[in-house]
């Protein structure tokens, strides 16, 4: 075990001598990324590389193009360059400028997902929030990690039955209580450690970003550098190590919930799914969560990564929190600069800084592996084996697609340019400089490429700027609707899932394929969207200990943020109640709470047998009269109701709220619909002399949902002038059925 870390420490000790060369180098130069400010776009025709490149010439007196990283021409006018403080002073000196400043100031922080929710370190917390226990089950954890310091953190809750299975690698401390690994068939990977300690990484960034502690100078070599820190950074972290290089067996997810139950964790978090949704009575997670919710346990789940198909949803047990994943307001972008001076905007994570240096450029299908059988129509792609290295090493190669970049690496390509349609809201990290640029910035560079005899082009380094679209779900965020029962809408909601910076592994590199080490890394999926729900259930549960898990997760449902139908085309399918919105979770006035006999009469209206109903519940409960009860019935924070095409269904749901709010209260029931959807409330407004005191009402929902439209989004708000009880309200084209 030594060996395998000593290894990766060596390789990044030598990667830093040589980053400490090339920065001493720099520092003769003293240069800086500065921002020329030159005001309004000039009207008509604008040449804006040529005419900055102009200008940088006449600064540098030596050629310019190396040092223009980006011109600004589509709103205003200005451009970004690397230049030494004399040179930035004699560009503020000439005709048109306006300003030049560091560009430091673009920088955004680490911890942006949860200030984009509006969510700081600073929101008010409960004194009760240390006595928080987060289940985590997932790749295991890396206990020295700054974002597990146990520093002021006195002893376990005495609730905590848990333990920590110590090893001559790994121990716990006050941060991370407890830890256990569960390996069934024991056959065990030399990549892996036997132990709960993390190889992977994956369980380290989903800890931290739910309970992780507060690490300043957090970045992923330089890009997103700033202050890390979870959701509930002063909970405890109880681990439950159940996937390995092979996957997670359900035999190991049953164990570790059976062994989170009994512990005394207070949330269940688990990052993990198969790739469509199965049968509860089939999925270890649904029974798992069923359990975990019988004694009081939430469990926060990722919804999967199949989107953007339809029905594509991964955990959908109505007992669980299932997160959808969405951006936030901060993107990764990496620019690629041609011999000419032109400079193009893609995607990706790359931490390579080349530093302006050139390299030969040649086109994927004009390189193909011949002795492998490949012609260019395949190595146009550049999949792995598909590229000659004798063509390829040391340049940069413009590939016709998308993918993980191995076959450029393979060929010890100085880096590739991938061009294509898919979509480009999400940056991914490469085992080489990359970017990934869409089809018309794609053909500008092939024409650059067939254009001269000696092509040539860098990568530069990534950068953080702001996305004034989010939030938005990402395209590879599963969709609704609900696979399983459909009329149940699912996902729950989304939460920031986009290209998430947290704590990472010492074992292995943040990409495959690189050598380097990071304590940090950048990485999206629902996996991250996941626990960042996960903190916001264990901060709602921080203040109201006694709350069922039904209510908790009615809480962050209801007071979601609403999102545009406009921005996100699938709508309730794709974000569900809307995004996580935490600060409000902890004063939503009404609940729709829930527990063990309502979904048992779920389960029973459903026709589920009673043998089933016995594996799930423990018990030899059995459905009758008295325990069966329709989909439409289940005391859930959102409606949906299915139907065919052009034809009239009409639904009616039974409701019951809980005042949470003011003891003294009215709520008046707000409708908002679209046409093709009648909703009526009775009665429609609700009296409230007493905190927990429950009011019920009916809700008949009629919808007409045409030939052309598969969707009709509405909502139901209970208002009492303070509190807005958020419900959405979904009537839709019921997907074919295999019968």
């Amino acid at each position: 075990m030594a060996s395998k870390i000593f290894l990766p420490f060596l390789l990044l000790l030598c990667f830093s001598f040589t980053l400490l060369v090339c920065c001493n180098g720099a520092l003769v130069d003293d240069q800086k990324e500065y921002i020329v400010y030159m005001g309004d776009r000039p009207t008509g025709k604008f040449s804006a590389t040529s005419f900055h490149t102009s200008m940088l010439h006449q600064v540098l007196g030596r050629s310019a193009s190396d040092h223009l990283l980006h011109s600004y021409h589509r709103s205003f006018n200005g451009f970004v360059a690397k230049l030494t403080h004399d040179e930035a002073q004699r560009l503020k000196g000439m005709q048109g400028v306006m300003s030049v400043f560091p560009n430091g100031k673009k920088q955004l922080h680490t911890t942006r997902s949860w200030d984009f929710m509006g969510f700081s370190e600073h929101v008010k917390r409960a004194t009760t929030e240390s006595d928080i226990i987060v289940g985590m089950l997932d790749t295991g954890i890396w206990p020295e990690s700054q974002s597990f310091s146990d520093e002021n953190f006195g002893p376990p809750p005495k609730k905590w039955k848990g333990s920590c299975q110590t090893s001559s690698n790994f121990t716990c401390n006050n941060k991370i209580i407890g830890a256990k690994f569960y390996r069934s068939d024991k056959k065990f990977s030399p990549f892996d450690f036997k132990s709960p300690r993390d190889s992977e990484g994956h369980g380290t960034h989903t800890s931290s970003t739910a309970a992780g502690g507060l690490v300043s100078k957090a970045s992923l070599f330089g890009i997103g550098f700033g202050t890390a820190i979870g959701g509930v950074p002063s909970a405890r972290i109880a681990v439950y190590k159940i996937c390995w290089f092979d996957g997670c067996a359900d035999a190991d997810i049953l164990a570790a919930f059976d062994d989170a139950i009994a512990d005394g964790v207070d949330i269940i978090s688990i990052s993990v799914g198969s790739f469509s949704a199965v049968n509860y009575f089939e999925d270890t997670i649904a029974i798992g969560s069923f359990h975990a919710m019988k004694k009081g346990i939430l469990t926060s789940n990722s919804a999967g990564n199949s989107g953007p198909d339809a029905a594509s949803l991964a955990n959908v047990a109505p007992w669980t929190l299932s997160v959808a994943a969405s951006t936030i307001d901060r993107k990764f972008v990496t620019r690629v600069k041609l011999g000419n001076g032109e400079v193009y905007e893609g995607i990706s994570i790359n931490t390579i800084d080349y530093k302006g240096k050139m390299f030969p450029l040649i086109y994927g299908g004009d390189a193909p592996n011949r002795t492998g059988g490949y012609q260019g129509s395949n190595s146009r792609f550049c999949s792995l084996g598909s590229l000659d290295e004798k063509l390829v090493q040391g340049k940069i190669v413009l590939c016709d697609e998308l993918n993980d970049g191995f076959g450029a690496a393979t060929a010890r390509a100085a880096g590739s340019v991938m061009q294509g349609n898919d979509d480009r809201d999400v940056a991914y990290s490469f085992p080489l400089p990359n970017s990934y640029l869409d089809l018309y910035d794609g053909s500008k560079i092939a024409s650059y490429l067939n254009s001269t005899s000696i092509p040539t082009a860098t990568i530069l380094k990534s950068t953080a700027e702001k996305n004034e679209f989010a939030p938005v779900v990402v395209s590879f965020s599963s969709r609704g609707p609900n696979p399983i029962t459909n009329d149940i809408l699912k996902p729950d909601l989304t939460a920031p899932g986009v290209d998430i910076l947290a704590s990472w592994t010492q074992a292995s590199s943040p990409s495959e394929g690189d050598p380097r080490i990071s304590p940090f890394n950048i990485i999206s999926g629902t996996s991250m969207s996941c626990p960042h729900a996960t903190a916001a259930a264990a901060y709602v549960k921080s203040f109201y200990p006694s709350w069922s898990p039904a209510a908790i997760k009615s809480a962050l449902m209801t007071t979601a943020t609403p999102m545009s139908v406009e921005a996100n085309s699938d709508a309730e399918f794709a974000y569900g109640s809307g995004h996580l919105n935490p600060s409000m979770a902890v004063n939503p006035g009404l609940v729709y709470d829930a527990g063990e006999l309502d979904y048992v009469k779920l389960l029973c209206g459903q026709g589920y047998s009673d043998k089933n109903l016995s594996l799930v519940t423990g018990d030899n409960r059995s459905c009758s009269k008295a325990t069966n009860a329709t989909v439409w019935d289940l005391n859930y924070p959102s409606f949906a109701l299915s139907t065919k095409p052009g034809n009239n269904t009409t639904r009616i749901f039974h409701r019951t709220v809980t005042n949470v709010g003011s003891a003294v209260s009215t709520y008046r029931a707000v409708v908002y619909t679209r046409p093709g959807l009648m909703i009526k409330v009775q009665p429609s407004v609700l009296y409230f002399k007493s905190l927990y005191q429950k009011q019920s009402f009916v809700v008949t929902v009629t919808a007409n949902v045409g030939k052309s439209v598969n969707m009709i989004s509405a909502s139901l708000v209970w208002d009492d002038g303070v509190h807005h009880v958020r419900s959405p309200v979904v009537a839709f084209v019921a997907p074919p059925t295999n019968d």
